[in-house]
């Protein structure tokens, strides 16, 4: 198959979801010496892209957003072994470390988040739900984090958030990081409020905006 029929390929299975398909052509690909980070650049990440857009503009829904994810990952499960053979390394943006704070148990829109950072060339450290403000602080010390991405879906929760932002203050680390914030009840104004350098309303818009944060908007 020619490279631009293979990337188009690839560009359709993540933006459908079709997560056989698009081990299938990567497989296809990597037989035909391609190379990886060309599949990655012009055929994943774009169909991500692609379905991250229609889901902003509520054509597509979450469980289409969860399986283009999947599609994407199971490509880049793939290629990333073949990378580390000859010694490439996908560009990173920044590494992120996000989670749900403490108090709050919900999943999907934090996930979803991580995905598209991924797909748009973060490393990212997924903590899950119910997190902690200390915990928060270790990860980012840890990894040399470059973003924090703070998740709250209850107003009760909310006030979490600015737990965390506090914290990385205590520890000295709020100046290196910055931090986003997003969920259901949170605002551009709360985000203002509690000092975060950002807010997302949506997956999409949340990878934009890291983007724009580490400068390469």
């Amino acid at each position: 198959m020619h490279l631009d029929e293979l990337l188009a390929g690839l560009r359709d299975a993540v933006n459908t979801g079709n997560v056989s398909r698009a081990e299938e052509l990567t497989k296809e690909g990597l037989a035909a010496g391609y190379d990886p980070m060309v599949l990655i650049d012009q055929g994943l990440r774009p169909g991500m892209d692609e379905v991250g857009e229609r889901f902003a503009c509520a054509e597509a829904f979450i469980p289409d957003l969860v399986m283009s994810g999947k599609a994407m990952k199971a490509a880049i499960a793939l290629l990333d072994p073949i990378l580390k053979t000859g010694r490439q390394e996908r560009r990173v943006l920044g590494k992120v470390v996000i989670g749900t704070v403490k108090g709050d148990i919900h999943e999907i829109g934090k996930t979803l988040v991580g995905t598209m950072l991924t797909a748009n060339g973060f490393e990212v450290r997924d903590l899950g739900v119910d997190v902690p403000a200390e915990r928060f602080v270790e990860e980012v010390h840890e990894m040399g984090a470059d973003l924090v991405g703070l998740s709250a879906l209850l107003t009760t929760t909310m006030i979490s958030q600015r737990a965390v932002i506090e914290a990385l203050k205590e520890a000295g680390l709020r100046e290196r990081v910055k931090v986003m914030v997003g969920g259901a009840p949170v605002s551009a104004s709360w985000a203002a409020e509690i000092g975060a350098d950002a807010y997302a309303e949506n997956a999409t818009e949340a990878a934009r905006i890291a983007r724009n944060l580490m400068g390469a908007g």
